[in-house]
């Protein structure tokens, strides 16, 4: 897990305008931040123009986790790069984490769960000198690892 963690400020580099692979590394970081209570109660839902949206179990959680937005931007800035992140939107909606709930537990049930982007495959994006075509090489890796996941 350290290498993937470690990995993110490359992968939202690389990601560019994808959004699926921003919010992919924008909810790795989330989670690695967070730590386990919170994580359980949370769930980072989109990642656009420097802002995260996180869902939260309930307004104790929101109210909670506002009042330490500063503390817990400051660390993702941290972790995946300076300025990455500069506001995080915490909205209740308990349904959207039962849903996540279930899926977790349909996932459990598999034998394998959705791999991350190998660091090799972004090592070699990393080469790649065209933006729109490294950016196509991620979105393709993203949607493949995720239909393979289903």
């Amino acid at each position: 897990m350290d290498q993937v963690i470690n990995s993110l400020p490359a992968l939202l580099r690389l990601a560019g305008d994808v959004e699926e692979v921003a919010l992919m590394a924008a909810r790795a970081a989330w989670g690695h931040v967070a730590g386990e209570a919170v994580r359980n109660h949370t769930l980072a839902t989109a990642f656009r123009e420097k802002r995260l949206r996180v869902v939260v179990s309930y307004a104790v959680w929101q109210r909670q986790l506002e009042s330490m937005s500063g503390p817990l931007l400051y660390r993702l800035n941290s972790l995946i790069e300076v300025g990455a992140i500069t506001f995080i939107e915490f909205r209740i909606d308990p349904g959207m984490l039962d849903s996540r709930s279930r899926k977790s537990q349909e996932t459990e049930r598999r034998a394998d769960a959705v791999e991350p982007i190998p660091v090799e495959l972004i090592s070699a994006a990393a080469s790649i000198r065209s933006p729109e075509l490294r950016r196509a090489l991620l979105g393709a890796a993203s949607s493949a690892l995720r239909r393979k996941s289903q």
